[in-house]
């Protein structure tokens, strides 16, 4: 499902996310206050625009209301992260910020972020994916191609086994390992069943699981 991002800082981190959510093919709106910036974005976003992500003024004037998320990935900032990170919220926007250290987290929690991450350069990436669907619990990148993703279990997988699901075929992808409260069951046998809210340990090609997220769970 096509979703609408704004990401405000283009630092390491906001480029990494913005890059990746265009390339899932999702709506995003690249933000920064630094020209430069913004223009090594333009062909990694639906729109790169110079903007103040902390001035109310600016952000209404971008439309950011009619948004999903907002990503503030602001820098060493912090005053400026929290001010963003509060006009999103009252814009109506789910806000995920990127946090700085303990303290700023905590303020973050206070203000109603909805997703705090203290994140490594190499995080944009499995965020991500994260983001693109809510199906997805975590995602390990093996290669350029492939990956590994935790995906829950929805109604529509409720009561049935491997063989019936026959995902190996259907999608080129190998179900590593089935995951249960507190239990887990690694190399799963055909047979075993599936219930509703599982999370299923996937391996397969990055193409070939996406389109496993969006038809088969």
């Amino acid at each position: 499902m096509k979703k609408q991002f704004v990401v405000i800082g283009l630092g390491r981190f906001g480029s990494s996310v913005c890059k990746e959510l265009y390339h899932l093919g999702h709506e995003v709106l690249a933000v920064d206050l630094q020209e430069g910036k913004v223009r090594d974005m333009v062909d990694f976003s639906t729109h790169a625009v110079v903007a103040n992500g902390t001035e109310e003024k600016d952000l209404k004037a971008l439309g950011v209301r009619n948004f999903d998320y907002g990503i503030v990935a602001i820098g060493e900032n912090i005053e400026a992260s929290i001010q963003s990170t509060l006009l999103l919220k009252e814009l109506g926007l789910k806000a995920v910020v990127k946090a700085q250290n303990i303290h700023h987290h905590k303020i973050l929690d206070k203000i109603g972020a909805d997703r705090i991450i203290h994140p490594e350069q190499d995080m944009g990436i499995r965020v991500a994916h994260q983001l693109d669907s809510e199906k997805v619990i975590e995602f390990i990148e093996l290669s350029k191609d492939y990956s590994i993703v935790e995906m829950e279990a929805t109604p529509k997988l409720n009561n049935k086994t491997l063989v019936q699901l026959n995902i190996r075929a259907k999608y080129g992808c190998t179900v590593l390992a089935i995951k249960r409260g507190e239990d887990i069951n690694i190399a799963p046998h055909p047979d075993d069943v599936i219930f509703e809210k599982d999370i299923l340990v996937v391996m397969g090609h990055k193409q070939e699981l996406k389109r496993l997220e969006d038809k088969g769970i």
